[in-house]
């Protein structure tokens, strides 16, 4: 089946999208490629038989099926095609990337779907965000995880670059990975995301990273990103605009090669 994605994709979440009737791929290896990953993530996704009274999108990741509860009229609430592509990629490099009793932090986690995969997959987890999110985020973490990991994640307010050394002393706080999906979009805070990521790296913690590049203002960011961190590129969706990385510390990344498959 061919998957053909809008250039107007940002503004659209993944509640209810068709995709299909939209642009096809350029027919070439590239983005044939592209095409073919894009589709296997994306049948990833199922949805209820029958209307609920709450939005939710149904996920098979790390052998389990995961229900998300979404709220559409928040960002932060509904997910995102870059949590789906860190997902996928935490599951098919599971063995490369063995997260089982790993220490992560999942900063602006929303929905929880990244952290409920990496739960599931035996990382300790703690799952993040603004205090207004943490309801449905802690909803949706425990009814997709109790019972089902090895370590049950935690739930906790982190608003970036705000009391971070109260929350998050760099004494006792140590994470193996940071993840993030789509944190760098058209909002006033990107410094304060930056200070973020530095304060809960230590010189061997390695951040993943899916981003969707949208204006020029936010890809700026990448590039202030690299003044602290060595960024590489793990995979690249051209049709999605999405970018995955892998990020150190500067001077600590060792070669490690990383893709995506099917």
């Amino acid at each position: 089946m061919a998957f053909r994605i809008s250039s107007q994709l940002e503004r659209i979440p993944l509640t209810g999208l068709c995709w299909g009737g939209w642009i096809s791929f350029p027919d070439n290896t590239r983005e044939k490629e592209d095409e073919q990953i894009v589709a296997e993530i994306m049948r990833r996704r199922f949805f209820p038989a029958l209307i609920t009274h709450k939005a939710w999108e149904g996920f098979h990741f790390a052998g389990h099926e995961i229900r998300i509860t979404e709220a559409t009229d928040c960002y932060g609430a509904v997910v995102w095609p870059s949590a789906l592509v860190l997902c996928y990629f935490l599951e098919t490099n599971s063995k490369q990337y063995n997260l089982v009793d790993k220490n992560v932090i999942e900063i602006g986690a929303g929905t929880g779907l990244v952290s409920i995969v990496a739960s599931l997959l035996g990382a300790l987890v703690t799952a993040t965000d603004l205090p207004e999110l943490l309801g449905n985020l802690q909803h949706n973490v425990l009814q997709n995880t109790k019972l089902k990991c090895k370590n049950q994640p935690h739930v906790k307010e982190l608003s970036w670059g705000i009391d971070l050394e109260k929350n998050f002393p760099r004494s006792s706080c140590h994470f193996d990975y940071i993840m993030a999906a789509d944190v760098v979009y058209h909002h006033p805070f990107l410094d304060e995301l930056l200070l973020t990521f530095d304060h809960l790296c230590k010189n061997d913690t390695v951040i993943l990273w899916a981003m969707r590049f949208r204006l020029d203002k936010e890809n700026q960011f990448v590039g202030r990103f690299q003044t602290l961190f060595d960024l590489e590129v793990i995979s690249n969706f051209p049709s999605l605009n999405i970018t995955l990385y892998k990020a150190m510390r500067k001077g600590r990344m060792k070669a490690r090669p990383s893709k995506l498959t099917v």
